[in-house]
């Protein structure tokens, strides 16, 4: 579900009274040029420096996934922008956060930015889900691609997990990969995060193999059951594909089911389902 983005001045202006309350007269707004799951995403100037906000309308369908990120903040710092503050005002849901000075990691054979993520990947694998607040299982949000119960039991675990690792998700600051956007954090197992970098991976220009190199990069990957893998890569496969025939026409779609499905031949031996 793709969400359509507005700009700061679009709220009303109540809305923005609230915000400027809590950060100072606000001086300019930004709008951000990437992601899809915020109806608000803008960097404002303020007396006091600069703040990310997002948000979404309070009816918006998906509008639970702002409380999601509140509930998870404090167990992904320093890994993730620190939450400064939330306003719900019964229109507008918004989230301020910790401005990250940063700009998107570069996945690119040969980058500098591969170990700084597999070091984020890492320090995230030593995270456990916590058992206070509600989550998705890994293997629920992937039920509609794998073949059997047995098959879901391979991906279980005790692990918070990000699992959106775009390079839009990963800014690099001060020499150190900085995670954002938990909306969708899930539990599972440890290696699950390195699998979904494989994707992005092997999309930015790595074969499957070398993209397996960097991910073996991170603890939990070393561990990995084979057959747990096998059996990943073939529902990132199939998710992808579904995903890129729902939108034929955008690119990046088609480019991460190519990915995907090249990755689950490299494991199989070649056999790809499309």
């Amino acid at each position: 579900m793709v969400t359509m983005r507005l700009h700061w001045n679009d709220l009303p202006t109540a809305t923005r009274d609230a915000v400027a309350a809590r950060t100072g007269p606000i001086r300019a707004a930004t709008t951000a040029g990437k992601g899809l799951n915020s109806e608000i995403a803008a960097t404002l100037e303020t007396g006091a420096g600069r703040v990310f906000v997002k948000g979404l309308r309070c009816d918006h369908p998906r509008v639970w996934t702002q409380q999601r990120e509140v509930a998870i903040n404090p167990y992904v710092a320093p890994l993730a922008p620190r939450l400064l503050w939330r306003i719900d005002d019964g229109e507008w849901n918004l989230l301020g956060f910790e401005y990250l000075d940063g700009r998107p990691a570069d996945y690119s054979p040969g980058s500098a930015d591969l170990a700084l993520t597999a070091d984020a990947i890492t320090a995230l694998a030593a995270v456990r889900a916590p058992v206070d607040i509600e989550l998705k299982q890994i293997e629920q949000r992937f039920a509609d691609y794998l073949d059997n119960s047995d098959d879901a039991q391979l991906l279980c675990g005790d692990t918070l997990l990000h699992t959106d690792w775009t390079p839009d998700n990963v800014l690099i600051v001060d020499g150190a990969a900085r995670v954002v956007d938990w909306a969708w954090p899930t539990r599972g197992a440890a290696w699950i995060d390195a699998a979904c970098w494989v994707v992005w991976l092997v999309a930015s220009g790595h074969s499957p193999r070398g993209a397996e190199q960097w991910a073996a990069k991170t603890p939990g990957w070393r561990i990995a059951p084979a057959r747990a893998l096998d059996v990943f890569a073939t529902a990132q496969q199939r998710l992808w594909h579904g995903i890129a025939a729902d939108a034929p026409d955008v690119t990046w779609k088609r480019d991460l089911a190519d990915a995907a499905a090249r990755w689950a031949a490299h494991r199989l031996g070649g056999q790809r389902e499309w």
